[in-house]
This record gives C-alpha cells, sequence and structure tokens, in this order.
C-alpha cells in the first residue's frame, strides 16, 4: 500500500509536469506565466496526496508515502522498527517504479528538458538556500501533522497536510523543487541518472521532521495521544495501536 501510495504520487507528478510544462502540451501553450502553472501544480499534487491519504488503502497504511515521515513516526515510538524498515523500502521501491511507468506511458514527455523527470534539484539561490527551504518545509509539515493528529480536528489531518503540499509547490519549489521525501527524490533520479545536490533530500527532511517532533513533545510534555497515520478512520484496523480491530472483524464478517 504504501508503495503503491507513493507510486501514484509519481505518477501524478510526472503526468501534470508533462501537462504543464512540455512545449507541446497545449496546457503549456496556454499558460505562457511559470507562476500560474506553478499553482495549478500545486493544487493538482495536493489534490494526489489527499486523495492517496483519504483512500481505503491510505487509510489502511496511514500514507507515509515518505521515508521521513515513517522515520519521525519510528523516533516518536509509534512504528516498530522492521515495520520502518518495510515502509522505507516500499516507498523507495513505489516511486521509483511510478516513475518508469509514467515514462513508459508518455514516452520521451517525461524526459524533456523542460520536465527533466520531475526531478527535485536545487534552484538558482543555490545549495545552502535549498537546504535550509527543505529543512523548513519538512519542519511545518510534520509540525502540522502532529499537532492536527493530536487534536479534536485529527480527521483534518490529511487535508491539512495535502494543503501544505500545495503551498509548498506553489512558493517554495523554485528554490529547492519542494521534495520533503527522500523517497520521491530517488524517484525521478534513479531512472533519469539526475543526483544533483541528491544529499541535500536525504538529510534536510528527517532533519526537519525530526526537530517537529522534538518541539512538539517539548511543548506538549509528550502527552499527546497522536498515532501514526495521516488518517485515523475509526473502522479502519490500525496496526500501530491496535485501533479499529473490532470494527474491522465485523465488517469483515
Amino acid at each position: 500500500m504504501e508503495a503503491a501510495g507513493l507510486g501514484l504520487f509519481m505518477v501524478s507528478a510526472c503526468l501534470f509536469g508533462a501537462l504543464l510544462e512540455h512545449p507541446a502540451s497545449p496546457v503549456r501553450q496556454a499558460l505562457p506565466d511559470g507562476t500560474t502553472r506553478r499553482v495549478l501544480m500545486g493544487l493538482a499534487m495536493g489534490a494526489t496526496a489527499a486523495a492517496i491519504i483519504y483512500s481505503p488503502w491510505g487509510q489502511r497504511s496511514g500514507a507515509h508515502i515518505n521515508p521521513a515521515v515513517t522515520l519521525t513516526f519510528l523516533r516518536l515510538g509509534k512504528v516498530q522498527r522492521a515495520d520502518a524498515a518495510l515502509y522505507m523500502a516500499a516507498q523507495a521501491a513505489g516511486g521509483v517504479l511510478g516513475v518508469v511507468v509514467a515514462a513508459t506511458v508518455l514516452g520521451s514527455a517525461v524526459s524533456h528538458p523542460a520536465v527533466s523527470w520531475v526531478a527535485t534539484v536545487p534552484g538558482p539561490p543555490g545549495v545552502g538556500a535549498a537546504f535550509a527551504a527543505e529543512v523548513a518545509i519538512s519542519f511545518g509539515l510534520m509540525l502540522t501533522v502532529l499537532a492536527f493528529s493530536s487534536s479534536r480536528f485529527a480527521r483534518l489531518t490529511g487535508l491539512a497536510a495535502a494543503f501544505l503540499v500545495a503551498t509548498w509547490i506553489s512558493v517554495e519549489a523554485p528554490v529547492s523543487g519542494m521534495s520533503m521525501n527522500p523517497a520521491r527524490t530517488v524517484a525521478s533520479a534513479l531512472p533519469s541518472g539526475i543526483w544533483t545536490g541528491a544529499w541535500i533530500y536525504f538529510v534536510a527532511p528527517p532533519l526537519g521532521m525530526l526537530a517537529a517532533a522534538q518541539g512538539f513533545t517539548a511543548l506538549t510534555r509528550g502527552r499527546a495521544h497522536h498515532c501514526a497515520k495521516l488518517d485515523h478512520p475509526p473502522t479502519v484496523r490500525c496496526i500501530f495501536c491496535g485501533a479499529g480491530t473490532a470494527a474491522s472483524s465485523r465488517e469483515d464478517l
């Protein structure tokens, strides 16, 4: 489920990347302003993230689709080590497969320089700015996830996360390419060979999210009762906290 989640996210990224940026695309020709296209890309990927989080599979796995998210929940004691390792491996494999599938279907549109395999690379401000931006947006995402999931608005956690994905792509993408996700970066880099500044996306997102978890734990004095899911419906079995098991069993009957 985690593999499929990031795989579908990357298929969507390649599809909308080609649609909005390839010179032959009628959408690209109709929208010459780069900022407008970037906002539309943000909306498309935010909607994709929300759809994955609230899908039946996303509700079952927790829809981490990001090794940095899984690592942070591991640090908080919400995920077992074996589960975390399998989640992270599945996320990377699924992301790569998603890009390969998209490239097979869309052909040279994905590899065109204007689309460039939707790779995440540092923007004109440079490596330092990209690193700082990735730390900041990763910190913001995880802090939001923890705050929402530990509140009476827990069912809105996925929407809040999707809103930030859309916002960061619209605003921050020119600085770092907006990854927040080591597996998302690998998904584009492995098939394309574009590894420019890849270390940033392996280090900065986990650093930002772990810092957010540390800060949130300190602020709440460890009293928050969040679980390692972005959407935690009561009728769906949770492998992390065991909730929903009875309801799921009744449904299976």
